[in-house]
């Protein structure tokens, strides 16, 4: 597993993002996982903020764990995810844009590209990988 914060290249198409994972804490404000993505020198930041029924690694596994219940979970330091975040930012056009995203709003979608990734997935099964 890669140190919080290292820096990482991700090759999409004719593009290279870079990208970093980091755990934030606020005085009053909720913990976070960001995932910071740099294409051509713009930055996006897509933020996963612990909540209600939203669970972040400070409290429940390695940083970069996000989940919503059991087998509901993105893993943030798999380049894959990265990739799908990628894919489902750009499809609906806030990618490349700058600024800071809520990284909940794509969970649901990011989770159904990776079942989709895994063929021959018995129904029921949580998404994976």
């Amino acid at each position: 597993m890669r140190r919080d914060g290292a820096v990482r290249k991700l090759v999409v198409g004719d593009r290279t993002y870079l990208w970093s994972l980091r755990h934030k804490h606020r005085d009053g404000d909720a913990c976070r996982d960001v995932l910071h993505l740099i294409l051509d020198g713009v930055r996006t930041r897509i933020v996963f903020r612990q909540g209600d029924g939203r669970g972040i690694s400070c409290c429940y596994a390695h940083d970069g764990f996000v989940a919503t219940g059991p087998g509901r979970a993105l893993t943030l330091n798999e380049p894959g995810t990265v990739r799908r975040l990628v894919d489902e930012g750009t499809d609906r056009g806030l990618l490349p844009g700058g600024g800071e995203l809520d990284g909940w709003d794509l969970f649901d979608a990011v989770l159904s590209r990776a079942a989709a990734a895994t063929p021959g997935v018995p129904p029921g099964c949580p998404p994976g990988p």
